[in-house]
């Protein structure tokens, strides 16, 4: 996926068709779709688990790319076009079916917000590739926007509440997620981490407890998880501008 893996640059890229990364970008993008067609037969929760299961597939397109040596510039530019389906048509359309529909215009507008920030937040991560800081993204990352879109509908549902009960919720974090999407705010990227460096047994056990904790109540876990790290970006910020402020003798 573009925003969760390192990619070559345009004039590095090989211009050939390769099978294996191509046909996982074809499953996130068909679990894209069939997102979009459960929340339009309002299906809402095999919705929101087909938006994950694109983001898993997303996530596991350019890594097989990388250890196959199958990095292409048409794969890179499917990807992008597949995430635009997966994470900005897919969550913008299941959060308006299930929430918005009574909000007239109010409510497609918030939806199209959500939409056209990821599509914004996509043509600016392909052109910053190159110059930003590997560490943070610029911008909430349009698989982590999705999530938390999905995950709130999903726990939402899990706990037996309509989409009209909470829809000034819903458009809340909906526009929240659209706007951080295009924001300056750096949120951790994660790729510093070496996933090929030994690691003492406690970050294995840390490792399998936390896919327990997940498994005991996902839509729970999972909103929770999403809606930490969309906040992560802001409290980052805020320490930021804290310790650039002049202290009290100066």
């Amino acid at each position: 996926m573009p925003e969760l893996n390192n990619r070559k640059p345009l004039n590095l890229r090989r211009r050939g068709i390769y099978l294996l990364p191509n046909l996982l970008t074809t499953g996130a993008l068909f679990a894209g779709f069939y997102a979009i067609v459960q929340a339009m037969n309002s299906k809402f929760e095999y919705a929101a688990v087909a938006i994950f299961i694109a983001m898993v597939l997303d996530g596991l397109d350019g890594r097989v790319a990388r250890m196959t040596h199958t990095q292409s510039e048409f794969g890179a530019e499917y990807d992008s076009l597949s995430d635009m389906v997966s994470f900005g048509v897919a969550p913008s359309l299941l959060m308006y079916e299930w929430a918005f529909r009574d909000l007239g215009k109010l409510g497609w507008f918030a939806a199209f917000i959500y939409c056209a920030g990821t599509a914004l937040r996509l043509a600016r991560f392909n052109t910053n590739i190159e110059t930003v800081d590997k560490r943070f993204f610029q911008g909430l990352p349009s698989p982590a926007a999705a999530a938390l879109i999905a995950s709130f509908i999903w726990v939402m549902l899990d706990n037996e509440f309509s989409g009209r009960e909470l829809r000034w919720y819903a458009v809340t974090l909906t526009v929240f997620a659209g706007l951080s999407m295009v924001s300056s705010v750096r949120f951790y990227s994660f790729k510093d981490i070496n996933m090929r460096k030994s690691v003492p047994f406690m970050v294995i056990v840390m490792f399998a407890l936390f896919l327990i904790l997940i498994s005991s109540y996902p839509p729970g876990v999972l909103f929770l998880l999403f809606l930490g790290y969309a906040l992560s970006g802001y409290v980052l910020w805020l320490l930021e501008i804290r310790k650039k402020a002049p202290g009290p003798d100066a």
